[in-house]
């Protein structure tokens, strides 16, 4: 909860405190946000080769509760702030000193590694509980669903009563929150850790045969190493095809952040959605779209297919649809927003302070961003935990935490990836401007459409071709990609 909220939050943070541009903003966001997605690459790792889930998980809690302690801070102290940017607009905005900047990147990284040791290292210790039998199998599988189910209304209520506490109330206040429920999270779970099935944490040759110890040594491969390898490569192709889904979300939520500080956010006479929580739409649509899938959907597609199971790949097809779908609604939405910016020539937009920003608002609301971003939810409620299951059940057992970061190995690529696609679009085009109600937003979008597009045709010809390793169906036979291949 704390983690999305700040990391959510970052953009307005860096505008309204550290007198950043707009798209420079959105640019070192996508940098984070890759970050805090290839860091649990690197914790399941060392959680694999050295020390389990259990002391990682631990470790990456304590990490980030240090790292709202630092965000608090440079809150508290004005001294670790530049000075706010002058009312009259001459007077250009006075950057971070060098002191200001490292704090806040030491907090930023830490944040990141905390990430790092928690996010999908927690999924993996959850999901070792269930070993043996099909019951159990099925059991792990509904578990990942409801996993993340939690995790996104987790990030659900980050983003709207954290990012309100800070944007509206105080952003001491809302950090100290977040360093107090991060706190509260690590007492919660070394007080939990007795409940734990220790005994499922541990895979077959994980342990010396003699003395019961954790053995992995660095040796030659054996046959069924080979093997193992052989069906990682085999992987590698579907993997793959989620990188370009993570760039078009991340490219999308930045820019709709910024968006939304164009455009008139009041809810009644007093009240004002944050820009931030724009995006809480995302985490909704999961939330909702994730519980009615395994609810509904399962059910009746099993239903309509004399009791076929829906493959993990299908499930991640479907997610590939909705992004098309959710590029597309965007760049309806921003011709809309660019025809009511030029009717009413607004000059100026989010690039400057919050002040500017405000008094520039369209007489547009910020709701029609809710159907790209719902469906972008309902396209992660399909991806993620089809991804994560199917990586989950096709690695061998002793790689389960790295199974389990391959989500966010492709979304840390594609963060990066937002960022340079970004940077192109603004080098080669005049679409991207500090000044929103200028740009072309919606050429940006369907350029990310047509991407998404090519992208899904991609993953069909990788789906096609491919065949589980470790799924049997219900009479033994392996179960394929298709339902009729």
């Amino acid at each position: 909860m704390a983690m999305s909220a700040t990391s959510s939050n970052l953009i307005v943070y860096l505008i309204k405190k550290y007198n950043v541009k707009s798209i420079d903003a959105a640019q070192i966001s996508n940098i984070v946000r890759g970050c805090m997605q290839l860091a649990p690459v690197l914790g399941a790792a060392v959680s694999d080769a050295y020390f389990g889930c259990y002391p990682v998980v631990a470790a990456g809690v304590a990490i980030s509760l240090l790292s709202f302690v630092l965000f608090t801070l440079t809150t508290t102290f004005p001294s670790l702030l530049p000075p706010p940017c002058a009312a009259s607009p001459p007077t250009p905005c006075q950057p971070p000193s060098a002191i200001q900047a490292t704090v806040l990147y030491a907090a930023v990284c830490l944040l990141a590694v905390g990430n790092g040791g928690t996010r999908y290292n927690a999924a993996t210790l959850g999901a070792d509980q269930f070993v043996g039998g099909e019951e159990r199998r099925r059991g792990r599988d509904a578990f990942f669903s409801w996993y993340f189910v939690f995790l996104y209304a987790s990030y659900m209520a980050g983003d709207t009563v954290l990012v309100y506490l800070q944007d509206s109330v105080s952003w001491a206040l809302g950090f100290g929150v977040c360093a107090v429920t991060t706190g509260l999270g690590l007492g919660a779970l070394v007080a939990g850790s007795r409940f734990l099935n220790r005994a499922a944490m541990i895979a077959a040759g994980e342990t010396d045969p003699h003395d019961g110890s954790v053995a992995k040594p660095w040796r030659l491969c054996t046959v069924q190493e080979v093997e193992d390898l052989k069906s990682l490569v085999r992987v590698l192709p579907l993997w793959s095809s989620g990188i370009l889904v993570s760039m078009t979300v991340n490219v999308q939520v930045s820019l709709t952040v910024l968006q939304a500080l164009t455009m008139d956010r009041a809810l009644g006479p007093r009240f004002a959605v944050p820009a931030a929580s724009m995006t809480v739409t995302v985490l909704a649509a999961f939330v909702l779209f994730a519980a009615l899938f395994d609810r509904l959907v399962t059910p009746c597609w099993e239903r309509l297919t004399g009791g076929r199971k829906l493959t993990p790949l299908q499930r991640v097809g479907l997610g590939h649809a909705l992004n098309v779908a959710s590029m597309a609604v965007a760049a309806l939405v921003e011709r809309r927003r660019i025809r009511v910016a030029r009717a009413h020539a607004h000059p100026a937009s989010s690039s400057g302070s919050a002040g500017s920003a405000a008094a520039a608002a369209l007489p547009m609301s910020a709701l029609w961003l809710v159907a790209q971003l719902a469906l972008t939810g309902a396209e992660e409620a399909l991806h993620l935990p089809g991804n994560t299951a199917l990586f989950y059940q096709e690695f061998p057992a002793t790689l389960r935490s790295t199974a389990t970061a391959m989500p966010p190995l492709f979304i840390a690529v594609g963060s990066y990836l937002s960022t340079a696609f970004v940077d192109v679009v603004r080098r080669a085009t005049g679409w991207l401007s500090d000044d929103l109600n200028r740009s072309r937003l919606d050429r940006v979008y369907w350029t990310l459409a047509l991407v998404a597009a090519v992208n899904f045709g991609y993953f069909l010809v990788c789906a096609i071709t491919y065949h589980y390793s470790n799924a049997v169906d219900d009479e033994g036979k392996a179960n394929q990609i298709l339902d009729d291949k």
